[in-house]
């Protein structure tokens, strides 16, 4: 004779279901998988997707701030300077139209 009659099967792995274990009886084995799978996945953690700070949003407030006059970027300073000399010295990019190619053709 079987230890639980059909009714009692059913109620127990309905049971399980609702409370989130696992239904049929399973061993140590086995018990590893459900584990992992039960578990969030790395890319949906917290921890994982927030790692780094969030770098576009503190480069455009530093740019708003620089615009304003909040906050002094010697290096983007520097970088413009030498391109201001070097559009002196004609050493700039040429306009559309005016490169080596569309003179070629002519």
């Amino acid at each position: 004779m079987s230890a639980l009659s059909n009714y009692a099967l059913r109620m127990a792995r309905l049971s399980a279901r609702i409370f989130g274990e696992v239904v049929r009886p399973t061993d140590n084995k086995s018990m590893k998988v459900v584990k992992l799978f039960s578990e969030q996945p790395l890319a949906k953690r917290k921890e994982v997707y927030d790692w780094y700070p969030p770098h576009n949003t503190y480069v455009a407030l530093m740019k708003n701030l620089r615009f304003l006059g909040l906050y002094r970027d010697e290096h983007q300073d520097f970088k413009e300077e030498m391109r201001r000399l070097k559009k002196l010295r004609g050493k700039g990019k040429p306009k559309k139209g005016e490169g080596k190619r569309a003179t070629k053709k002519k």
